[in-house]
Parts: structure tokens; sequence; C-alpha cells
């Protein structure tokens, strides 16, 4: 016998219960909120997820989340498009973004080499930052990934990729402010800010 009295309530919880870091009590919580509120609330709430769904993209030129081709950061004149922040994912864009002290653009990655996790170079896009960097217009880039041993070994991966291209310009890497282990996302904005600001050159 079901643990709930409506077939449909336990569809809910499951579904619920399937979000990160959602247990299950917290799921009939929700789903019990959920159930009290109005129709034109609940159509609401799920009419923003069925239109993430169907409308956000990625952008073509950084892999950022947006609206439209291109993303409002890689489309802005106002950004310095010569230097490029490299990030694991799209959680570390707005955490930078949070800091306030970085005006250029950005590259997500979309993970990290991880061959514990069957994640290779060719399962991220690295391949795509290559090819914006080739062109020649790129004064920077700054290794932002996290400062874990996946992190390290996708930063020299990386800088060996951009060395084979022959492409002339400046590795920094994020300071060292940030605990080892540490995910972006976690990190407070000052630390993160000012790990931006104090980059250094990136060397193996």
């Amino acid at each position: 016998m079901s643990e709930y009295p409506s077939i449909v309530l336990e569809q809910a919880v499951n579904q619920m219960a399937s979000l990160p870091g959602v247990g299950r009590r917290t799921a009939l919580r929700l789903v019990l909120h959920l159930l009290r509120q109005s129709d034109a609330e609940v159509e609401a709430f799920a009419g923003a997820f069925s239109r993430l769904k169907k409308e956000v993209v990625y952008c073509r030129e950084c892999h950022n989340i947006s609206d439209s081709e291109l993303c409002p950061i890689c489309s802005s004149s106002r950004r310095d498009h010569a230097t490029i922040c490299v990030v694991e994912n799209i959680q570390d864009v707005m955490s930078i973004e949070n800091t306030g002290q970085y005006n250029g653009v950005y590259h997500v990655l979309g993970g990290i080499i991880s061959p514990m996790d069957g994640i290779g170079p060719k399962d991220i896009e690295i391949d795509s930052l290559i090819e914006r960097i080739s062109k020649g217009d790129v004064q920077e880039v700054i290794l932002a990934l996290p400062t874990t041993m996946e992190g390290d070994t996708t930063n020299f991966y990386i800088y060996r990729r951009i060395q084979n291209a022959g492409v002339e310009l400046r590795i920094s890497q994020i300071a060292r402010g940030i605990a080892v282990g540490n995910q972006l996302e976690y990190t407070d904005e000052i630390t993160l800010g000012r790990s931006i600001v104090n980059r250094t050159e990136f060397k193996v």
C-alpha cells in the first residue's frame, strides 16, 4: 500500500524529489504548498519551467544560457572581448558577475576533465575555446576553474592546447585565495572578486 492517499500526489512528490538536493519530506512539503495555491498560481509556476526548457538557449559564442543567439555579455560593446574567463559552469559566470570586478567575456566549458567520471576533453567545450582564441583577437585567457585535481588537469590541458595553437597571449589563473577543493559558486563575493583582480600567470 502506498504511503500517500493519492496516486497523483505520489507522482508529484516523485517528480519534485528527483531535483538535486530535494529529499522526499521536502518534496512532500513543496507539493502540498502548491496544492494550496490557486489554479492561476500553479499554472504560472508550471509555465515558467515549460518556457525555461523551450525558450532558453545556449550562447553560440560562450555557451552561457541566453534568451537569444548571443548572450547579453557577448553582445555588449562595453565588455572587453579581448579577455576570456574560462569557467566550468553557468553558476560560475553568475558568481563572478556578482563580484563586479570583471569586465571581460566568458567561455563556459560545461564541465571539467575527469577520467574517473568518464569525462574527457571532447566532452566539454575546449575545441570551441581554441577556435575563439585562434581568431587572433584574444589577448588574455583567465583560467577560473575549481582548485581541485580535475580543475588543475583541465587548466594544464587548455594551456597545452593554446601553446600548440601557436597563439601569443597571456594565460593567467585566479589567485589561490580560494581554498583548495572549493567550488566558485560557494565562494563569497569579496574573496572571488579579489582572486580575479589579483590573478597570476599560469605556470606549469
